[in-house]
This record gives structure tokens, C-alpha cells and sequence, in this order.
């Protein structure tokens, strides 16, 4: 059952341990951006899609986040690696920096997202499916 605030993301069956994430559409400081979620070690995180070396989403196609042992999420532009349950990185350029938390709860059925004061749902009308802005 949702609390209040909560925005579904998908069926929890959606997001396989250690497989492809979902990518959610979301309002970050101010601009629009792309959350994800994905399952480690049985539960879930959620992030930014923005990587901490250069600000750029990190998935390798839609969705594919963990590299190819399935312990870290890997950032396709720059080869950074993440722990999945920190969002801390473990090496590459972006050494000693952390990818974005957002908050996410999961209750059997379904995964849901919680906004914060600087990650919001996007505007009505400018998110698309997968995250991505709305065509016009």
C-alpha cells in the first residue's frame, strides 16, 4: 500500500537482482533528469541518473546499469563503478564521489519513490515513458 507521497515506479517483479534497472522520470534541482531503480543483494535503491564525474546519465542502454559481474553499477560514458547498496564509488575518475540517493520503498507489489526538497516529480506533461522528456 502507497503512504502518502509516494510515487509508484513499477511492479516490484520489474526489477530483477542484479538485472536491468527502471528508469523513472524526475525533476532535479530544478531541471528535468532521470531517476532509477534497481535490485542488490534482494532489496532495492533508487538513484539520480547522473553520474559524479561528469553529468551524464550512466546507463549503458535503457536500463542496464550493473557491469557485466553484476557487483557494481558502471557508468558507460566514463567506466566509473558504484557500489549498488552506498552509491559510493569504488574506482574510476569519479573516486571518493557518490551518486544521488532517492528515497525508495518497495511493499511486495510494487516499488515506489519518495520526493525530497531537491528531487521532484517532474511537471505534468514533460516526462515520457522511461524517463525521457515528452515529445512535441
Amino acid at each position: 500500500m502507497s503512504e502518502p507521497g509516494d510515487i509508484v515506479v513499477c511492479e516490484s517483479a520489474a526489477v530483477e537482482d542484479g538485472g536491468r534497472g527502471v528508469r523513472f522520470p524526475v525533476r532535479a534541482f530544478g531541471a528535468d533528469a532521470t531517476g532509477f531503480v534497481v535490485r542488490y543483494g534482494g532489496k532495492v535503491y533508487a538513484y539520480l541518473n547522473r553520474c559524479a564525474h561528469v553529468p551524464v546519465e550512466l546507463d549503458w542502454f535503457k536500463g542496464e546499469f550493473f557491469e557485466s559481474g553484476k557487483n557494481y553499477l558502471m557508468c558507460a560514458t566514463h567506466g566509473a563503478i558504484y557500489v549498488p547498496d552506498s552509491g559510493i564509488c569504488a574506482g574510476g575518475p569519479c573516486r571518493g564521489g557518490k551518486l544521488r540517493p532517492i528515497a525508495v520503498r518497495e511493499d511486495g507489489k510494487h516499488v515506489y519513490w519518495q520526493p525530497d526538497q531537491h528531487v521532484q516529480p517532474p511537471a505534468p506533461g514533460t516526462a515520457g515513458q522511461d524517463g525521457q522528456p515528452a515529445a512535441t
